[in-house]
């Protein structure tokens, strides 16, 4: 959601040391070729990203200023995105292009009229170097606003290499083998999980790999556009599945009491701080940014992950999230905008932020040894190669009322489950009731 990019994903700095921000490849591209062709223009980013995120982001869009002499200005909108971008609007200052943090956006977006098509050429890329999915994800109606430009893997058990040896444990191949480890783990001293129950989002990530794996793609689109309702036997048996681990006091470190009061970041300090609590620690790609910038950890030694092991013989879960590029309607320079998204098309604006550290691209194109070390690598093999088998983190697909804020709606429904686990086909009942209304509104 719009509120965890930027208190969290601010933590997925280098993994490794920060590169530098020369542009390689070198072929010829749409922004301009290299020729200076947009000398004289300027133009106005929009985007959640601040601090380390928007300092890696600014050496793409100066690889942008170098291939095409136009400068770049990038303005931080902090969590809410569309009442900024909003707001701008309204007040005949439209910024050229928009970093959407979530599909529910974009489609808001698309629908008020505020966004212009992809242009054929970037239209094109997107169809050769990116998974179909990604384009999905992207159009409105059969219209492609979006250029997917930074992706998450959702899809990782992050976990300390010491704590599973000492435990004589490997990483499981399914979710039942995961729970065993936990146990065995658990035995060795530690708690299995840290689990991040204080921030909502962390529990809806949970949901959505299990149901993934459990349900399968079909009745995860469907349940992600709400043409399937939370009252489904699927949900509530998703719901059971995740409810063993929930309410399993020797697999959650300090039981759900202490998950509860447990945000993202001191979950990941539970596994990888000065003091650990637990062995695991389940989020998405950017705990590794955390593990190794607040704790010193070395990503491949100190930290390592897994995949989400899949849930009763389904296929393993890739959930991802990501951040599109939107050209607006009302920008001053709308079309040198779209001379940006062509060049983050390329595997060469890609290799910018690769290289510097904390990112993931979609762009199939893009040479893994941009990145800087192997586990990096690795998460990007496992995302790219789900080809289309990834789904977008169903949350941020929601209405934000339902999915992205915090104290109500999905967030909050999934506190109480895991402060609670025991009616798993109630808590399936009160989630349809507050989804028939945000989807309604």
């Amino acid at each position: 959601m719009m509120r965890r990019r930027t208190t969290l994903l601010t933590g997925c700095t280098a993994l490794a040391l920060a590169l530098g921000a020369t542009a390689c490849g070198g072929g010829p591209v749409s922004a301009g070729g290299g020729d200076k062709a947009l000398s004289g223009q300027t133009v106005t980013v929009a985007g959640v990203w601040s601090g380390s995120e928007q300092k890696n982001f600014q050496k793409v869009l100066d690889a942008f200023t170098e291939k095409t002499g136009a400068k770049t200005q990038f303005v931080s909108t902090g969590d809410n995105v569309s009442t900024v971008v909003g707001s701008k609007i309204e007040g005949g200052n439209a910024p050229d292009v928009v970093m959407v943090p979530q599909v529910g956006v974009l489609k808001q977006f698309a629908k008020k009229g505020w966004l212009t098509p992809l242009s054929p050429a970037a239209r094109r890329t997107v169809t050769a170097d990116y998974a179909p999915v990604w384009k999905t994800y992207g159009s409105v109606d059969g219209a492609l606003y979006g250029l997917y430009f930074k992706a998450a893997h959702k899809s990782t058990v992050w976990y300390s290499p010491d704590a599973l040896t000492q435990a004589g444990v490997k990483p499981p191949k399914s979710y039942d083998e995961l729970l065993k480890a936990g146990h065995t783990v658990s035995d060795s001293g530690l708690a299995a999980f840290s689990v991040a129950g204080q921030d909502g989002w962390t529990l809806t990530d949970w949901f959505e790999n299990v149901y993934l794996s459990q349900a399968g793609p079909e009745k995860y689109d469907a349940l992600a556009a709400h043409r399937l309702k939370w009252t489904d036997p699927t949900v509530v048996r998703a719901l059971t599945t995740l409810g063993r681990l929930f309410q399993d006091k020797q697999l959650v470190a300090g039981g759900s009491k202490e998950a509860l009061s447990t945000d993202f970041p001191g979950s990941v300090e539970k596994v990888f701080g000065p003091k650990p609590e637990a062995g695991m620690v389940y989020e998405g790609d950017f705990v590794a940014g955390v593990a190794h910038d607040q704790y010193g950890r070395s990503i491949g030694k100190d930290a390592d992950f897994f995949p989400f092991p899949a849930v009763d013989g389904g296929k393993a879960p890739v959930v991802s999230g990501g951040d599109a590029a939107v050209v607006l309607k009302d920008g001053k320079n709308a079309k040198a905008g779209m001379k940006l998204l062509e060049y983050l098309a390329t595997p060469e604006a890609a290799a910018v932020w690769a290289k510097a550290g904390g990112f993931l691209s979609p762009n199939r194109k893009l040479d893994l040894a941009s990145y800087g070390d192997d586990v990096t690598r690795a998460t990007a093999r496992s995302l790219v190669g789900a080809g289309d088998s990834v789904r977008f983190d169903m949350s941020d697909q929601a209405p934000a009322a339902f999915g992205g804020t915090k104290g109500t709606g999905e967030w909050k429904l999934l506190q109480d489950f895991l402060r609670d686990p025991s009616d798993p086909k109630g808590t399936a009942a009160k989630l349809e009731s507050a989804a028939a209304k945000a989807y309604q509104d």
